[in-house]
């Protein structure tokens, strides 16, 4: 009677090693988690310009401000920065990311003029509030160490900014203020990298870009960041980045466009949780 000793080891063999590559194509790259929390700060160094262009019967008359240069506004701000990415499966998921830049400034200037026995003096108040917030979907390419991915989602923008301004002599005065606050939403673009170089080093990158057509309140904005992860335990670590951010955004009135380009970039460090 013939015998076929090979036969049930070799398919045995075929099933084990269907299942690990099967395994392998599945397995979650070392450089992503299912479960990535971010809470930290964000230490910017700011500068803030608004131009206005006037039109119709303002055509020609245009101004400019430096929120920092001539009003004062500190250059730094240290504000919250939070974000969070969610995996569904080992490749694809959500990511949400939100940061503020808040700073005003206010200054009183007295000058007594003896001679006439009054006093002439102005008090001066600047803001700039500025939030972003955003989701999107990304997919990620690789999965060994080095991962690259893609995402499309939306951000939403809000801006208030004002000017107020006071001027006295004596007992008279006068006040003028300018400004707006208004929100928007947006289509967003995003690109990341992201490389783990063991289990507790890790390195990251990311870009993402915001263009608003239409509107109150449209232009563009970027973000970028590149960033090291390190965790010196399994599921708490910390991250410390270099962000920067471009903002130019312009609104429409019945008689002059205002237009506010705010350029920030600086240190973020955050306390990191991966599950």
């Amino acid at each position: 009677m013939p015998t076929f000793p090979r036969r049930p080891s070799a398919v045995a063999v075929a099933v084990t090693l269907g299942i690990a590559s099967t395994a392998a194509a599945a397995q979650q790259s070392p450089a992503l988690d299912r479960v990535s929390l971010w809470l930290g700060g964000y230490y910017s160094n700011n500068d803030t310009t608004l131009s206005a262009h006037g039109r119709g019967a303002y055509e020609g008359l245009d101004g400019k401000l430096n929120f920092e240069d001539d009003l004062g506004l500190k250059k730094h701000s240290l504000d919250p920065r939070v974000r969070a990415d969610f995996l569904l499966g080992d490749s694809q998921g959500f990511s949400f990311d939100y940061y503020q830049i808040h700073r005003d400034r206010t200054g009183n200037y007295y000058q007594p003029i003896p001679a006439l026995g009054t006093g002439v003096g102005a008090h001066i108040k600047g803001t700039v509030n500025y939030d972003f917030g955003s989701a999107s979907y990304k997919w990620w390419f690789g999965h060994e160490s080095d991962v690259f991915g893609v995402g499309l989602g939306a951000a939403y923008y809000k801006v208030d900014f004002r000017v107020r301004g006071t001027a006295y002599a004596g007992d008279e005065s006068a006040s003028a203020s300018a400004g707006y606050d208004d929100s928007e939403w947006a289509p967003m673009l995003t690109l990341g990298w992201r490389h783990a170089f063991d289990d507790q080093w890790r390195m990251y990158a990311d870009v993402s870009g915001v263009k608003k057509n239409g509107g109150d309140l449209n232009g563009h904005i970027w973000n970028a960041s590149l960033g090291v992860e390190w965790f010196p335990w399994r599921n708490v670590g910390f991250a410390l980045e270099y962000s920067a951010s471009r903002l130019h955004l312009n609104k429409k009135y019945d008689d002059a466009t205002a237009r506010l380009d705010l350029k920030s970039d600086g240190p973020a460090l955050y306390l990191r949780a991966r599950f």
